[in-house]
Order: C-alpha cells, then sequence, then structure tokens
C-alpha cells in the first residue's frame, strides 16, 4: 500500500469511526436521559397540563414508535451485504478499520442499544404497557413498548443464530466442541448480554427467559410452518444438519452462562438449564427412524457430555440414551472415515478394559472424545457423571436406573450378543462396578452370563468373558475387597481347560484354542498381582493347581509366557511381603493396624501355593535333554529367594534348610545344564541376604562351590555343540553369544567375591583382568592361585590352601568328560587341554602334594594317556591331537615340576612322564625336517620355556633319554625312520636353549656319532656334524669341566667300537672333530693307537699300511703331540 492510499484508508476510518461514536453517543443520551428524567405517568383530576407535562407523556409512545422505525431502518443482520459481514473476519489488534468494519459493529451496537432503551423505559414506567398511539392510528395494528422488545428480541437472537449457522456450515463435527459459534468476540459478548437480561427481566417480572426465546427460534427457524402467515426471513436461511446444529449452538451458548453480568469468568455462578428442550433433541438423535450417523451421534454426545458438565443432574436423559444403547449393543459404533481410529476395540487385557472404562469415570477432554471414543463410551461417560455428582450431592440415582438396565437383560437377550456386544456389555458394567454396588453388580453379571449356553460360546467370546472376570477383579483389589468367590470361580474354569490341554495330544487347533483362553487367564492373573497392593485379598485362590497339569504341557513360547508370569509373581510377593514387614504404607490412607497381620498370612498362602503348583515341574527340568531357558534360571533363582524370605512354606524335601537345598539342586549340581547355573548363580552371587544367611546356618563352602561352578560353566561352554564340523547356524551363534555374555558376567561378580578378591590381592592381579574373555579371566585365576600358594610359608596354610584348590576344581575331569567321551566340539576338546594343562602347570606345586596326587594321576590316564593312546596303530582324532599338540608344553612343565619336587611316588611319576613322551613325541614328529606344515614340536616349546634349571634339566633329560631309547636306536646297521627330524629336534633344543647339559652328551652323543659313521644320508650327515660340532663348541675339553671329561669319554668309547671296522669314517670325522678341538682329539690319541693295533693284531695281517696312512693324516691336524705320534709310529715301522 502507498503512502497516498494508507492516508486514505485513516481518513476513512476516522469519518466512519467518528459517525458511529455520534450513533451510539445519542443512543446512550436517550437511554440516560430516560433513567434520569423520565418520570412514570401521573393522574391529573384537573385534565389541565403543563404543555412540557404533556409532551413528557406523549414521549414514550414516540420513542417506541421511533424506535421501531430505527429497528425497521437497520433491517435484520443476515441482509447485510456481504462485503459489510466479512469485516468480521477483522481482527481487533489493527488500528486502522475499513468502513464496513465500523458499520458492521455499529448494527450490534443499535440493536443492543434498543433492547437497552426499551428495558429500561419499561422499568422507569413501572412495567406499564406503552402504546404507539400515532403508529396504531396510521397503520391499526397494536406497537406497544413490550411487542417490540419482545420482537426485536426474537428478530435479534435469529439473527445471531444465523451467523451461527453460516459459521456451522464449515464445522466438521470432529471439530464442533473445538469452533466456536460466532465470527467475532463482539458476538459472544452480545450473546452474553442477552442472557443476562433476558434472564434478568425473566425473574423479576415472569417474561420469557433466555431458553425460551432461543428454544422458539430453533423451532420457528427449522419447523418450517406450512401456514401462509407472515414468513420471517431466516426461513430462507439453509442448513443441511439443523438437528446437529442445535446441538451445537445450545452447548456453546451453555457455556456463556459462566459469565456474570460484568463478563467475568464465574464457575460458581449458578447456571439456568436447558434440559426439557436438550430431550427432544436427544430423542430425535436416537429416533432410529430419524437415523443419525454415528459420526453426527458421536457429537451430539459430546454435547449432551458438556452440557452434563454445566448443568445439575438429570436422570432422564440417562434413560433416553440407554433405550437406544440397549437396542445396539452389538454395534461397533464405528465411523467409516476415521479408519483404524474409528472400530470398535475388542481390549486384549483385563487391564486395558478397565482403564478404557475407567477414562468413562474421570474428568476428560471432551473435545478428544470424538476420535478416541466411539458414542457408547461417550454415553458410559454421561451415565458415570451422572452417578458421580448425584451422589456427591445426596441422591442415589442407581436405585432409579437400576431397573431399567437390568430389565434390559433377559436369556434371549444375553444369547443375541456377539463378540463386540459382550465387550460393551462389559463396559456398561465394568463402569457401574466402579461407581455404584459393586458387589451387586457383580453377582448380577454373574447371573446374566449364565443365561449363555456353552456350546453356542465362541472361544474368542469365552477370552472375553474370563477378560470382563479379571477386570472385576481389579476393581475389587482397588476398592480393597476380598476375591475369593470371583477368584474361585475363575481358578476352577482354568483348572478344566489345563486339564484339557495337558490331554489333547494331535489336534492342533483345539490346542490353540486352549491356550488363548489359558493365556487369557495368566494375563489376568498377573495384572491382579501387580495392581493388588498388599497382597492381602485372597489372591492365592488364583493359584491353583491347574498349573500343575498345564507346566508339563508347555512348549516354546507357552511356556516362556508361564515363567515369565511366575517370575513377576514371585518378584511381586517378595517385594509386598519386604514392605509389609518393614510397616511400609503407600498412599495418604494409613492402612487398618490389623492388615500387616493378615498381609503375611496371605502371603504365606501363595508362597505356598507357588511351591506347591510351580516348584515340582522347575525341579524336574533341571536336567533336561536340551539346555534350558534362561526363564527356568531366573525363575529358579526367584524361588531360592522366596525361600530366604519365607523358608517355612518350602517343601518339606527342602528343610531344614531351603535356601542351601535350593542352591545344591541348581547352582552346585555338576549335572545341571551349565547355562542353567551361570545364570542362576549370576542372580544370587552379590546377595548380601543369602550370603549372609549361609554366614549364620556356619556353611563356609559358599563362595569356594559358586567359584567351583564358574569353572565348570566355563569349561563346558562348548558342551552343547555338535562333535561335528559343520557350520553354525544363526541361532546356534546367538545361543552361543548370550551364553558368552552370561559368562562375561558371571565372571565379573565371582571376581567380587571376598575369597577370590583375597587370591588376586595376593597375586597382585590386575583389575583389567576382570573384564577379559571368561576363559582368559579363569586362566588368570589359576595362575593367582598358584602364585598365592607358593608366596604361603607355613605348613598349616600351605594344607589348608590345597583343600580350598581342590574345593574350588571338585571333579573337574567329569566337566570335560562329555568332549572327551564323543572326541570333540573341537573347541571344547581344546579348551579342555588348555584350562587343564594351566592347572598341572601353575598349580604344580598343589598337585605336587600327597592330597591332590591323585588328581594328578587322574588327569595324565583321562587325558594324556588313555587307552585309545596307548594303541599306536590306532589314530587319534584329528581334533583330539591338535589339542594335545597345543597344550602339552603345559602338562610336560609342570609334571616335571612335580617330578622334582615329589616326595613319593616320584619313580612312578618320572614314569608317568617318559610315557607320556614316547606316546607323542612321535606323534607330532614331522617325516623330515623341512615337511610343510609341521609347525613347532609341543616338547621343543617346553623345553625352550622359561622354567626353572632342576625342572628344564628333569625334563631335557626324560626327553632325550626317551628319544634316545626309542627314536635312535639302529636295527643291525638299518637306521630308525624318520632320523633326520630327530636329530634336527636335538639340534633345536640345543640352539634355542644355547647349552650343552650333560645328558645331551651322555644320552645323544654316542647315537649322533654312530649316525655319522652308519648313515650315508646327506641330511642326517648334516645334521650329526652340526650336532658334534655344536657339543664339542660347548664343551671344550680345555674347560675342565665335568661335561669335557664326558665328551672325552664318549669319543673313546666311540673309537674303540668303531676303528676296526669303520676307521677312515672314524679318522674323517675326528678330523673334523681336531678342527674345533685339537686338544679333545689329542687326549684320545693315545686310545686311537691303541684301536689301531689291536685292530691289525685282530687282522693277523701285520700293520695296516691304508689305515696308517688315513691315521697319519689325522695326526697332522695336531701339531706337536701328532707329529710325535708320527714319528713313533714310524719308528715302529722301520
Amino acid at each position: 500500500m502507498s503512502s497516498s492510499d494508507f492516508g486514505q484508508a485513516a481518513s476513512l476510518h476516522s469519518e466512519a469511526e467518528s459517525i458511529r461514536h455520534q450513533c451510539i453517543e445519542f443512543l446512550h443520551y436517550v437511554k440516560v436521559f430516560i433513567f434520569r428524567y423520565l418520570e412514570p405517568p401521573k393522574v391529573v383530576n384537573d385534565g389541565m397540563l403543563h404543555p412540557y407535562e404533556e409532551l413528557e407523556a406523549q414521549l414514550p409512545s414516540v420513542l417506541v414508535e421511533e424506535l421501531h422505525a430505527l429497528t425497521m431502518h437497520i433491517g435484520h443482520l443476515c441482509e447485510l451485504p456481504s462485503s459489510v459481514l466479512a469485516a468480521f473476519t477483522i481482527q481487533h489488534q489493527a488500528k486502522v478499520f475499513p468502513p464496513s468494519w465500523h458499520l458492521l459493529h455499529l448494527h450490534l451496537d443499535i440493536n443492543w442499544l434498543v433492547l437497552e432503551v426499551l428495558h429500561v423505559l419499561g422499568e422507569k414506567m413501572m412495567r406499564q404497557v406503552v402504546y404507539a398511539n400515532h403508529f396504531r392510528n396510521l397503520t391499526g395494528d397494536n406497537l406497544t413498548s413490550i411487542s417490540l422488545f419482545e420482537t426485536h428480541c426474537g428478530n435479534l437472537i435469529s439473527d445471531l443464530i444465523s451467523l451461527s449457522i453460516n459459521k456451522y456450515i464449515k464445522v466438521r463435527p470432529s471439530e464442533a466442541l473445538a469452533s466456536h459459534h460466532y465470527p467475532c468476540t463482539c458476538i459472544k459478548e452480545l450473546w452474553i448480554l442477552l442472557i443476562q437480561l433476558l434472564d434478568h427481566r425473566n425473574k423479576g417480572s415472569h417474561t420469557e427467559c433466555f431458553w425460551s426465546l432461543v428454544n422458539k427460534t430453533l423451532k420457528n427457524i427449522f419447523e418450517r410452518p406450512s401456514s401462509s402467515e407472515t414468513t420471517s426471513v431466516f426461513e430462507t436461511i439453509q442448513c443441511k444438519d439443523p438437528l446437529s446444529f442445535s446441538w451445537w449452538i445450545i452447548t456453546h451458548l451453555a457455556s456463556l452462562y459462566q459469565f456474570d453480568r460484568n463478563g467475568n469468568l464465574d464457575e460458581k455462578k449458578l447456571k439456568e438449564s436447558n434440559w426439557k428442550f436438550v430431550e427432544e433433541l436427544l430423542k430425535k438423535s436416537t429416533d432410529a427412524q430419524t437415523g443419525v450417523l454415528e459420526e453426527h451421534l458421536r457429537m451430539h454426545l459430546q454435547c449432551c457430555l458438556t452440557l452434563c458438565s454445566f448443568w445439575d443432574v438429570n436422570v432422564s436423559i440417562a434413560s433416553i440414551l440407554w433405550d437406544y444403547y440397549s437396542k445396539n449393543l452389538n454395534s461397533c459404533f464405528t465411523v467409516p472415515w476415521l479408519g483404524l481410529k474409528g472400530l470398535a476395540n475388542v481390549s486384549k487385557t483385563s487391564l486395558s478394559m478397565l482403564e478404557l472404562v475407567k477414562s468413562c469415570c474421570c474428568e476428560q477432554q471432551i473435545p478428544a472424545l470424538y476420535k478416541s471414543s466411539n458414542s457408547y463410551f461417550i454415553f458410559l461417560s454421561i451415565l458415570a457423571r451422572m452417578m458421580k455428582e448425584a451422589q456427591n450431592s445426596g441422591v442415589h440415582p442407581w436405585k432409579q436406573i437400576k431397573g431399567r438396565i437390568y430389565s434390559k437383560f433377559h436369556r434371549r437377550r444375553m444369547q443375541e450378543l456377539t463378540e463386540v456386544g459382550l465387550q460393551n456389555f462389559f463396559n456398561l458394567f465394568l463402569m457401574l462396578a466402579i461407581v455404584a454396588e459393586t458387589e451387586d453388580i457383580v453377582s448380577r453379571v454373574l447371573d446374566l452370563l449364565d443365561f449363555r449356553t456353552l456350546s453356542s460360546v465362541t472361544v474368542s467370546q469365552r477370552a472375553l468373558i474370563w477378560r470382563g472376570h479379571f477386570a472385576f477383579l481389579l476393581i475389587y483389589v482397588e476398592k480393597n475387597m476380598d476375591i475369593s468367590v470371583l477368584a474361585e470361580k475363575l481358578s476352577n474354569a482354568f483348572r478344566e481347560k489345563a486339564k484339557d490341554f495337558l490331554v489333547t495330544k494331535n489336534d492342533y487347533t483345539q490346542k490353540q484354542d486352549l491356550w488363548t483362553l489359558i493365556a487369557t487367564y495368566i494375563d489376568g492373573v498377573q495384572e491382579v498381582f501387580e495392581t493388588s497392593c498388599y497382597l492381602s485379598l485372597s489372591e492365592e485362590k488364583l493359584l491353583n493347581d491347574g498349573f500343575t497339569m498345564l507346566l508339563p504341557a508347555c512348549r516354546g513360547a507357552e511356556l516362556s509366557m508361564v515363567l515369565n508370569f511366575l517370575q513377576v509373581v514371585l518378584a511381586r510377593l517378595r517385594s509386598v511381603h519386604k514392605r509389609v514387614s518393614q510397616g511400609l504404607q503407600l498412599g495418604n490412607t494409613a492402612p487398618d493396624a490389623q492388615l500387616p497381620l493378615v498381609a503375611k498370612e496371605h502371603h504365606l498362602a501363595v508362597a505356598s501355593a507357588l511351591w506347591r503348583n510351580f516348584f515340582p515341574y522347575l525341579k524336574s527340568q533341571r536336567m533336561s535333554q536340551m539346555p534350558p531357558s534362561p526363564q527356568l534360571a531366573d525363575t529358579a533363582a526367584g524361588f531360592t529367594l522366596l525361600a530366604l524370605d519365607m523358608p517355612s512354606k518350602a517343601l518339606s524335601e527342602l528343610q531344614p534348610q531351603p535356601v542351601l537345598s535350593m542352591m545344591q539342586l541348581f547352582g552346585w549340581d555338576d549335572m545341571v545344564w551349565p547355562q542353567l547355573v551361570s545364570r542362576y548363580l549370576s542372580h544370587l552371587i552379590q546377595n548380601s541376604a543369602l550370603c549372609e544367611a549361609f554366614s549364620s546356618m556356619g556353611y563356609t563352602s559358599y563362595e569356594a562351590l559358586t567359584v567351583r561352578s564358574w569353572f565348570r560353566c566355563i569349561l563346558q561352554m562348548f558342551i552343547d555343540q555338535p562333535s561335528g564340523m559343520l557350520a553354525k547356524t544363526d541361532a546356534e551363534r546367538t545361543v552361543g553369544k548370550a551364553y558368552m555374555e552370561q559368562l562375561t558376567e558371571m565372571t565379573r561378580l565371582i571376581f567380587k567375591l571376598s575369597e577370590v578378591e583375597n587370591i588376586l590381592s595376593k597375586a597382585h592381579v590386575e583389575e583389567s583382568f576382570f573384564k577379559q574373555d571368561p576363559k582368559n579371566a579363569l586362566v588368570q585365576f589359576i595362575k593367582a592361585v598358584g602364585r598365592t600358594y607358593s608366596g604361603l610359608q607355613t605348613l598349616p596354610e600351605k594344607s589348608a590352601m590345597v583343600a580350598k584348590t581342590l574345593e574350588y576344581l571338585g571333579d573337574v575331569l567329569k566337566y570335560v568328560k562329555p568332549y572327551l567321551k564323543v572326541k570333540g566340539p573341537p573347541e571344547g576338546l581344546q579348551l579342555t587341554y588348555w584350562i587343564i594343562g594351566c592347572l598341572v602347570k601353575f598349580w604344580a606345586p598343589i598337585l605336587a602334594t600327597s592330597k591332590s596326587q591323585q588328581l594328578l594321576f587322574r588327569i595324565v590316564d583321562c587325558l594324556l594317556l588313555p587307552h585309545s593312546v596307548l594303541q599306536q596303530d590306532k589314530e587319534l582324532p584329528v581334533a583330539l591331537l591338535s589339542a594335545i599338540q597345543e597344550s602339552l608344553p603345559l602338562y610336560l612343565q609342570g609334571l616335571s615340576f612335580i617330578c622334582c619336587q615329589s616326595q613319593t611316588q616320584c619313580a612312578y611319576l618320572n614314569q608317568l612322564l617318559g610315557s607320556i613322551i614316547q606316546q607323542y613325541f612321535g606323534r607330532f614328529l614331522p617325516s623330515s625336517p623341512t615337511a610343510p606344515g609341521a609347525g613347532q614340536h609341543p616338547m621343543l616349546t617346553a623345553l625352550c620355556s622359561s622354567i626353572t634349571a632342576p625342572q628344564m634339566l628333569r625334563l631335557r633329560k626324560t626327553t632325550l633319554h626317551v628319544v634316545n631309547e626309542n627314536y635312535m636306536q639302529f636295527k643291525g646297521n638299518a637306521p630308525p625312520p624318520r632320523l633326520a627330524s630327530v636329530l634336527a629336534f636335538i639340534l633345536d633344543v640345543l640352539q634355542r636353549t644355547q647349552s650343552t647339559e650333560l645328558c645331551d652328551i651322555e644320552l645323544v652323543l654316542p647315537a649322533v656319532l654312530k649316525c655319522m659313521v652308519l648313515v650315508n644320508e646327506l641330511q642326517v650327515k648334516k645334521i650329526s656334524t652340526d650336532l658334534v660340532q655344536y657339543m664339542v663348541e660347548c664343551c671344550q675339553a680345555g674347560s675342565g669341566g665335568e661335561r669335557a671329561t664326558q665328551l672325552t669319554s664318549v669319543f673313546r668309547q666311540f673309537i674303540q667300537d668303531y676303528t676296526a671296522v669303520y676307521d677312515h669314517r672314524v679318522f674323517s670325522i675326528l678330523e673334523t672333530v681336531a678342527v674345533l678341538d685339537q686338544t679333545l682329539v689329542t687326549s684320545l690319541i693315545p686310545t686311537i693307537t691303541q684301536s689301531l693295533k689291536d685292530s691289525e693284531h685282530k687282522q693277523g695281517l701285520g700293520r695296516n699300511a691304508a689305515q696308517r696312512e688315513a691315521y697319519k693324516r689325522l695326526l697332522s691336524y695336531l701339531t706337536e703331540a701328532g707329529q710325535n705320534e708320527i714319528q713313533k709310529l714310524e719308528s715302529e715301522t722301520g
């Protein structure tokens, strides 16, 4: 808008505002003048009046005529041009208004001021009728102040209603209550002024009240009389749904009664009702001939509910509605265009059913009900509001309504109810049970349901009936009423269905139908337990022996549901029992003084029912053929804690210490699935009350046995996997992952036990180990135990520690027996040999004691020297051999330590060590030193690891002895098989340990020298030469040590044994040695010379020139001593 346009608009606004102000000011002046100066008519005796008085006497009549003329001049609001009526849309916050806006509001001002002037005129005239005399003389028609007021008031109300119709045309039924009936707040203010004025006049002079005029106007507008009498312009108004409009306008007008005469909100203000007219509307809304659709009926009842919040109780409204809904209980009351939101909702649980009904009994956001509730629920809300408000005022409408409701339900009607009808039936009586006489209503419902024949009731209907029963139970619980009668009726029905479920085998459909009912019962019982504050209302009646028949018949998801339910009940019982025992109170109302005692009695009854009807099945499943569900462990832990809280009610077989019995059954029994044990113990390890209980009963093995179970759970982590090498399915991977997570959690908790913490602290184990993989954490614990034992000083301490460690282990071989029996799976074998190998190595000092040696012997017999290993002609499975190969060094190192330390059975232990080496040396020896994929020999690993000198020496000596005796013995001159590999192994030992021991020279060197003489294979010769070279270099003869002496002795014997036959090879070998150590060979000259002479003598052919030449060549390497010996030999020759 340009500045010139804006200036013009401002000018027009100012001019129009001035005109409006002048008109209003004039009418106000007239009103004030009448109020201040007009006197009532005087009775004149002589008939003479002052001219002013004569004019004053004519003023009321003239004023009526002028006001009539004014109303005729301005006409009706609805006749204004649309461009003027459009000004209603202009917001009042504007500062510059167009002339149309001022004209429109001037019309409103004039309409109201005419009424106000007429009212003041009537008051000043002492309510006498003022006739318009001049008008009567001209037209012949009577015009009075009263008739003008009534006519103009009726016309104004008609005008305002016509404006509301124009507004309503654009309103959807779902938005009716949220959409105002006035296009402008000025219209709202005018309605409020009319209400105040008309009701004020009604009280003073018995004129028509506001509602009467509105009702008459609505009837005149929408009934359209057929007579040819004067026709109002409003009869041309088009409204497609006059009934809905009437509801809408009445409701919005009723809300304006909240404002006082000054326009302020006053909710306590007495509100005049319009029930008679609303009753007529309601009869039309529910008239079958009218055929009101659900989408409109919802809006009508929303309006009715809103009016109930404004006005006093009217029982007739409830009766009219019930007459309609009692005939339509089987209807869904849906609105198609609302989609799923508008569908009838058959509640899935008793709690949701009750919550839905309870929403009808509390304050609601009425505008939101259109989409959230159907018309039937809005009816229930109306009925509930009436019942509650009447009770608050001391009236009891239930006695008036009860007969009408009950009379509609006879045998035929009950049998006609569909599933939706039954849902609506329950919704009605649940609402009544909440707000009225609960026991009377529930009793009547049970009687009515008995009218339905069992054969005609479908499974879904019976499930709905059970949910309805449980919903009533929840009402009993909320009202703190005993539930025993209704609970017994339900539980008896459940028992029959559980029995049928047990005996039904092959009929899948029947089983599914039965499970539908059983699941309904379980859900209902769970909701009762979760809702009950103190469990003191006979809840135990719901836990009957039907469950003993149900549980054995359950599979998969069915069993999962029952166990979940059982866990909830156990947890709820313990929680409530603890709270009651501590004397805690819920809410603002203090419980009865006898409540704790009564509640405890019921708690014991519930506990007894749980032990009696659930625990036997639980106990039977702990050793099932397949790994049990995790819920079984959770439930068992719940029963254990229940035994802790209420020990007296545990089964007699668990007495006198039920907690200990439970731990022995589910936590410490070696036959129970490890998955169950790990999850079960994880629930209980950190329970301080449980620890205190074991302490109080003097049971000191609690922690040790728990650690033992942890050992077993880790060792048996692969127990349920197939022994073959097939790829795992996704399900198996998921189960494995879940169990690993469970073991990780169990490990974390185990490391918090005081005994374990003490051991770890003494061994200085870092906390980071606690978060490791469970297998590694177990190895760290084993090492910690070994270090702790080694740090002990006194014999009693060591003896106690040995006993404790044996308690930690238990029958460890029993845990791994399943792996050994089927030789798999590979992961299980690897884990078995690795963990027990760690035990043998790191607990070697413990296993060396007399208390532990039997365990050690069993380990060797079962794992290293079983019958299958001793059968040399029988190949061991690849998985088993692989597991042994990886872990064998641990066993060898541990056993070698034990051989050094043991005071008893020393010879037998040495024999065992030798047998192990004998059995496995050849199994892991490659066919040749260069064979691909051979890997490092486990015994080489054992010998080259960091172990103590005595331990290493024992293992080395035993190994070389076995190797020499079994793998380096010639059959005649034929070399043993894989000789190169054997020699390579020995060379690796020498090179990696970087030393030569006395046993090497004594046990190995003779055999190596023999190989050099008798074997021509290049690889054998080379390795043998390297061996001799390494030994000679490590044992220099000049050192004067024991090893040098032994070296000389071995070479002397070698010369004596082989010179006669293999003289050239012997001299060649000695030449090689002479290069390395002349002193050694020099010391052997006498032996060589004597052997030469003995050989010549034995041959009897005199001197052997060839031998002597070879010998002289050897001597030439030996400097002075060699030259001297050559001279001696030559002198003998000469």
